[in-house]
């Protein structure tokens, strides 16, 4: 047997076989680039026909070199994305991703008439511009039209389902991630709980000007049978269970056996977060989110917008070396915080733990004799120290003595990164290399659904350890992004 897994993200899409034990199939791998459109106005979009037409070329080519049909299709699909469908289910808009940073206007009017605290605590999001308030109230007064055209508003997720199998559906995860869904609602527990009217968080559909019929209903059930179109594309494909797309985040904390509070996941790829999966609800501490792997597993923890696209920044625009280990060694020539500079890396706007969508990123201290390798070293320890006040607030949430799993294509192209990484948060890295932890999570979650006993994690990475030379070099330095934070972007407290 084995199971076709889908990773779809904003700059690329997998499609993956993976056997009973959560292992690829040898030559049932395919990938497929897609790459949004930004503007200069903060806009970050990725066209939904194209994005499915990806999606479909990914899988016609890993189901070529599949032996016969999977048992089931399990999906990782990109958290935040929010699209406009008209009554025929046909797209309004491109799809929002994440990184849209045009209606941070509209979280901070959000937060002016709106107790952030309570809504954090209600629904796991803060009123910021990754999350479907701010988007859909900036929306509201941009494009009166389409607003009112809308019949549904749904993410990426929701719409590759129903264009395939005709039906609209969200998961329990994929909800979680929009900013609208009631975590506190009290039936959670129960067989479907979560088809209810109480699962959507109605203060917040008011504040948005939607009621929950123009979101898709919530239900984790697998679906069977496609269109006649996708039918006729995939005949091996008709008769197997899809399981409605997980958020990618929940995705890579199993896919790195990150599914307890023994063990925080560290994944830096575009962007970058740590995230803890946790059996029962938390009070989450301000700075984190909390979203769902499931309806019975909660996920905690943090992101950022800024990780590898640090990196592919500094490739285009200071003229770094192009290849992986050059650029390496520029990184590496520099030595820790002996450049002079301090920065903030808000190349797209703060997510965790500020959650300040308008903040730009900001470098200070260049004088003509400063370098490229400088500026460069300068953005990766910022980063860094980003990512180490994220863990500070999760660390507590775990359990004492837990590991830290790094994983994610950025630290596999930069050595240096992932020592800075290891060095401000101070604690080992175990990182996990050449695992397709989404896809592998993705897979996961397939096998759970058929009743398959849980396959043994992995092998373990490599040690990565800090160096505690550099602890109060990297201290020193993070006070001092500390008050360029508070001076450039002003105090965020909460």
């Amino acid at each position: 047997m084995w199971i076709l897994a889908l990773d779809v993200g904003t700059s690329s899409i997998r499609a993956i076989g993976y056997d009973a034990q959560g292992q690829p199939l040898p030559g049932a791998d395919a990938r497929v680039s897609c790459e949004p459109t930004a503007t200069p106005d903060g806009g970050s979009e990725l066209d939904p026909e194209e994005l499915v037409a990806a999606t479909a070329l990914a899988i016609d080519r890993c189901v070529a070199s599949a032996p016969g049909p999977p048992e089931a299709v399990g999906a990782s699909v990109f958290w935040h994305s929010l699209l406009a469908l008209d009554a025929d289910g046909r797209p309004l808009t491109g799809v929002i991703t994440w990184a849209d940073t045009r209606s941070a206007g509209a979280a901070k009017a959000l937060r002016a008439r709106l107790d952030e605290a309570a809504v954090h605590a209600r629904t796991g999001a803060p009123l910021h511009s990754t999350f479907f308030p701010a988007k859909l109230t900036w929306l509201r007064e941009a494009r009166p039209d389409v607003f009112a055209r809308a019949a549904t508003w749904c993410g990426f997720a929701e719409y590759l389902l129903l264009r395939l199998t005709g039906r609209l559906r969200a998961s329990v995860s994929m909800a979680s991630g929009t900013g609208l869904l009631n975590q506190q609602f009290d039936a959670w527990q129960r067989p479907g709980a979560w088809q209810r009217p109480g699962a959507w968080d109605t203060g917040m559909l008011d504040a948005c000007g939607i009621g929950p019929g123009r979101l898709p209903p919530i239900d984790d059930a697998p679906l069977i049978g496609l269109t006649p179109e996708w039918r006729a594309r995939w005949p091996t494909l008709g008769g197997a269970p899809w399981l409605p797309a997980a958020g990618d985040g929940a995705c890579s904390n199993l896919g790195t056996d990150c599914s307890g509070p023994d063990r925080i996941a560290l994944n830096v790829g575009t962007s970058a977060a740590l995230r803890l999966v946790t059996p029962a609800p938390r009070a989450v501490p301000w700075g984190l989110w909390h979203y769902r792997v499931d309806a019975r597993r909660h996920l905690i923890g943090g992101a950022t917008s800024e990780g590898g696209n640090v990196l592919a920044w500094a490739r285009r625009t200071l003229a770094l070396p192009g290849d992986d280990a050059g650029l390496d060694a520029a990184l590496a020539a520099v030595a820790p915080d002996s450049h002079g500079l301090t920065a903030l890396p808000f190349l797209a706007g703060e997510r965790s733990p500020g959650w300040r969508g308008d903040a730009r990123a900001a470098v200070t201290g260049i004088s003509l004799a400063t370098t490229a390798p400088q500026i460069l070293r300068a953005l990766v320890e910022a980063v860094a120290y980003r990512l180490a006040a994220v863990y500070d607030r999760l660390a507590p949430v775990a359990s004492p003595g837990h590991a830290v799993i790094a994983s994610g294509g950025a630290l596999g192209h930069s050595r240096v990164f992932t020592q800075v990484l290891a060095d401000a948060l101070g604690v080992p890295l175990e990182v996990r290399e050449g695992t397709e932890a989404s896809s592998r999570g993705a897979a996961l979650l397939a096998l759970g659904a058929l009743g398959r006993p849980a396959p043994r994690p992995e092998p373990s990475g490599t040690q990565v350890r800090p160096d505690p030379r550099r602890r109060d070099v990297y201290a020193a330095a993070r006070a001092r992004q500390g008050r360029l934070y508070d001076s450039v972007v002003g105090p965020r407290v909460s």
